[in-house]
C-alpha cells in the first residue's frame, strides 16, 4: 500500500556503536515523506524551509527528483512503468541540505513495491546508492562498499528493515562485520500532517535541522577521535556508485 503523501515525520534517530569502544548518540529532527514526480508546494514565505532540488540527489544532473531515480534505475535494469515512488528525506532548509540516508520505495503501475533505493550521503560530500529488494518484512541486506564513518574501513555487510512509513516510520540499519555487530541506526518517529503551523513547530523545535545533523557527525566524530579510536583513510581511488546487487 503507497502511504499517503506528503507527510512529516517528528523522528529520533539513534546511532549505536559497540566496538572497538561503545558509543551512543540520540537526536530529535524532522523529515518529509514526499512523491518526488509531485513535490510538495509551500506558501512562498514557507518556502525556504523546505526545498526538494535535483541537485541534492544522485547524480544531481538531472531536471528532475524522479528523472534523477528513474536514470539510476534503468541503469540498473529496473523499469517502473510510472509506477509510484515515495521519498523519505530532509528538505532543503534556509539554503543548506545533508542527507545522511534517503530512502526510496519504488512501486510497479499495480501498486506492488518493486524496489527500495538507498541513497548514503557522507559528510565529504560523497554518495552512492544502493538497489535493495526487501521481503514482506521490509527486511534487505546488502555489502557495503562506501565509505561513510573514518572510524569503519569498507567491509562486512548492512542488514536492515525499512517497512514503509505509515503513522509510524521504524527503521533499522546494523552493520555486520567478521568480528560482530559494530553499530546500529534507527529513525523512528510519528507522522504529522503537513500545515504551515506544524512546520514552523517542527522547525523551531529542530531550527537549521539538517545543519545540525551534519554538525552532530562532526562533533561526535571528534569526540571518538580523542578517545583514540583508529581512523580508517578514504580511499584514493573514485567511491563506487553502483550497488553490489546490480544485473
Amino acid at each position: 500500500m503507497v502511504s499517503e503523501v506528503p507527510a512529516l515525520y517528528s523522528v529520533a534517530i539513534a546511532h549505536v556503536r559497540t566496538a572497538p569502544q561503545r558509543y551512543a548518540l540520540r537526536h530529535r529532527t524532522y523529515m518529509w515523506l514526499i512523491d518526488p514526480d509531485h513535490p510538495p508546494e509551500l506558501h512562498p514565505l514557507l518556502g525556504p524551509l523546505a526545498r526538494f532540488d535535483a541537485r541534492d540527489h544522485f547524480d544531481g544532473d538531472r531536471p528532475s527528483l524522479r528523472a534523477g531515480l528513474d536514470a539510476f534505475l534503468s541503469a540498473h535494469g529496473v523499469d517502473l512503468k510510472g509506477g509510484q515512488v515515495v521519498m523519505l528525506t530532509h528538505a532543503r532548509v534556509l539554503g543548506y541540505v545533508f542527507n545522511p540516508l534517503t530512502l526510496y520505495w519504488c512501486h510497479g503501475p499495480d501498486g506492488t513495491l518493486s524496489c527500495v533505493v538507498a541513497e548514503v550521503h557522507n559528510t565529504y560530500g560523497g554518495r552512492h546508492c544502493y538497489l535493495l529488494h526487501p521481503d514482506e518484512e521490509g527486511r534487505a541486506d546488502t555489502a557495503k562498499n562506501f565509505y561513510v564513518s573514518p572510524f569503519f574501513p569498507i567491509d562486512g555487510r548492512y542488514r536492515m528493515r525499512l517497512p514503509a512509513p505509515g503513522d509510524r516510520v521504524d527503521l533499522t540499519v546494523h552493520l555486520e562485520r567478521d568480528s560482530g555487530r559494530p553499530f546500529t541506526a534507527t529513525v523512528r518517529g510519528t507522522r504529522r500532517h503537513v500545515r504551515a503551523r506544524t512546520l514552523l513547530c517542527l522547525m523551531l523545535r529542530s531550527p537549521w535541522s539538517t545543519l545540525a545533523v551534519s554538525a552532530a557527525i562532526r562533533i561526535h566524530g571528534i569526540r571518538l577521535y580523542l578517545r583514540g579510536l583508529p581512523v580508517h583513510p578514504r580511499p584514493h581511488h573514485p567511491e563506487p556508485s553502483t550497488p553490489e546487487n546490480a544485473p
